[in-house]
């Protein structure tokens, strides 16, 4: 896809991830505008970056994420790419786990890491289709392909993105949409909770070398040790899974 000269619009683009896309995006000379439910963080961001645009919207509702559709339409119809980045991560153990007491909060994962990204997808791709330009670009995970086993729900919903997307850029190929996805390995954000991810990848250099692969023209860019997981083999997936959950099986016990 081209880098520059885009109207972006990126869900959960004002922390994390989203934000460094956000910053790269606006230094190449695109508009950008970012969705999140915390107008607190979306404030934030604006305030770094003065011309971003901002608009609140909880993707785990239906009518929102319709609303939101409908808004982009009517205000901003120049948007020709959409950027599905928006995502929550649960760490817990299915024994201890009340399902019966708590399953809105675990729904809420299934809810804004498939049902949100799906939906905003199928909304946004016959209008995206009509541009001579476009792409959708969908955030998945190293964890799509080796789940992290202390957080099943979201590895299951990475895995489930993945392959949508995959049917995503097939049914998309005749037209001029690309679909491109992005599947990082763990990064330094606060995904899942403050702390937890300070061993991952640094933020900005993983930023830059997700970058380099939009440039590069790839339809699927990993980085750090998920380049390697994009392209294992059965046997091998299974053995980094169980090593994984040996090693961090105690942080859910």
């Amino acid at each position: 896809m081209k880098l520059t000269g885009n109207t972006i619009l990126i869900t959960g683009g004002a922390a994390g991830i989203g934000l460094a896309f956000t910053e790269r995006f606006i230094n190449a000379g695109n508009t950008v505008i970012v969705c999140g439910r915390r107008e607190s963080v979306l404030q934030e961001a604006k305030e770094k970056f003065p011309g971003l645009i901002i608009r609140v919207c909880d993707l785990a509702v239906e009518s929102e994420r319709s609303a939101l559709f409908d808004w982009v339409e009517e205000n901003h119809p120049e948007v020709n790419v959409l950027v599905n980045n928006a995502g929550i991560q649960q760490r817990f153990n299915v024994l201890t786990a009340d399902a019966k007491k708590d399953w809105g909060y675990f729904n809420k994962e299934i809810t804004t890491n498939i049902e949100a990204p799906f939906h905003l997808s199928m909304l946004f791709a016959p209008f995206l289709a009509k541009k001579t330009e476009a792409a959708i670009i969908n955030v998945t995970s190293g964890l799509a392909f080796t789940p992290l086993v202390i957080a099943p729900i979201y590895s299951a919903t990475k895995a489930a993105f993945h392959s949508f997307t995959v049917s995503l850029r097939h049914q998309l190929s005749g037209t001029p949409v690309e679909v491109i996805e992005i599947a990082p390995p763990a990064v330094n954000t606060d995904l899942g909770g403050a702390g937890l991810h300070t061993q991952g990848e640094p933020l900005n250099e993983f930023a830059d070398g997700i970058f380099k692969g939009l440039a590069e023209g790839k339809e699927e860019i990993g980085y750090g040790s998920s380049v390697e997981r994009l392209r294992m083999s059965r046997d091998e997936l299974d053995a980094h899974t169980a090593k994984m959950y040996q090693a961090m099986k105690h942080t859910i016990e």
